[in-house]
């Protein structure tokens, strides 16, 4: 399969996900809390199906790394390619009734994000992106490319965690810089935001995993923008635990 096939495969399932998320919330459900003390629900392990039946049907060839699945403990073996899922991101958001929840479906080649869909249900917006060809948005006003903008005279507009928006390190990070807001939100649409130049900044020092990243960063680099840990360094993926470090997102990498 080509690129653009392997992404139009992407949104299909990160779309089909998304509409069993929202199956979930209207039927109710219950919050659980894993042995990392992370809440899931009946809608991450459907939305996780959905994805998985749909990449070993078409891309048998390719493994999956999915969150459900490595909590479960089953972690296939990886090669140079391989896929990154996240069924639901912002579970917490989901579970208080927000819609600030995504599904993230990512492709790595090489330790590098080459492509992804990034979806969010609760408002009908599908992000995916090809990096080194384009990125794109489809909602209510129709399909169309985007791109990252530069800071505005007036300041740059950062996003912070839900969770972690408070984080001392943020405080420090942004001291100095010419910053016109800061707003916090959850999950992988911080990424998104920034990818189709509605903000400028996204600091991260909060614990996060590979599979919460690979899809909404492979969009925004797509998009023009890029993800850099603390040495300059562009983050990768495939590390041993699939923990990531802390890492910084800019609209344009000149604009930091």
């Amino acid at each position: 399969m080509s690129d653009a096939d392997l992404l139009a495969l992407s949104v299909r399932l990160a779309r089909a996900a998304g509409e069993a998320i929202l199956a979930v919330r209207v039927a109710g459900f219950d919050v659980l809390a894993k042995d990392d003390t992370s809440p899931v629900t009946a809608a991450d392990h459907a939305a996780e199906a959905v994805i998985l039946a749909g990449l070993r049907a078409a891309t048998p060839e390719i493994p999956v790394i999915a969150e459900e699945e490595m909590a479960a403990g089953r972690e296939p073996d990886t090669d140079q390619e391989f896929w990154l899922i996240d069924p639901l991101d912002g579970t917490r958001e989901f579970a208080m009734g927000s819609d600030e929840f995504t599904v993230n479906v990512g492709l790595v080649r090489g330790g590098r994000p080459v492509l992804g869909a990034t979806y969010v249900p609760g408002s009908d917006e599908m992000f995916s992106g090809i990096v080194g060809v384009g990125a794109w948005k489809q909602d209510a006003a129709g399909h169309r490319a985007i791109a990252t903008r530069a800071v505005p005279a007036a300041g740059a507009v950062v996003l912070g965690s839900r969770h972690h928006g408070s984080d001392t390190r943020m405080e420090a990070w942004l001291a100095g810089r010419h910053v016109a807001d800061v707003v916090n939100m959850g999950s992988a649409l911080k990424f998104l935001r920034l990818a189709e130049g509605a903000a400028d900044w996204y600091p991260r020092f909060g614990r996060t995993m590979e599979w919460d990243t690979a899809a909404p960063q492979a969009v925004l680099e797509a998009a023009g923008g890029a993800v850099l840990c603390a040495d300059g360094s562009a983050l990768g993926y495939g590390k041993p635990g699939w923990d990531n470090p802390s890492f910084f997102c800019f609209g344009r990498i000149g604009d930091r």
